[in-house]
């Protein structure tokens, strides 16, 4: 099952950027999805950054 959000790792990784940019990116509020701060720690819907990027679910994950 996968989680309803990304890391900032896992964002980076998917639009191309790297660790520090992506987490730059974050704090300025430059990323194109929403962006959650829970404490210290950044996380990212999954839903709106695969609709961006054209990403479909694969339906045995959601199952």
């Amino acid at each position: 099952m996968s989680t309803a959000t990304y890391n900032i790792t896992e964002i980076a990784q998917l639009l191309g950027i790297g660790t520090s940019a992506a987490y730059a990116a974050a704090k300025r509020d430059e990323l194109p999805v929403p962006v959650i701060r829970i404490g210290g720690r950044i996380v990212i819907p999954r839903k709106p950054l695969d609709d961006l990027l054209g990403i479909t679910p694969d339906p045995q994950e959601a199952a």
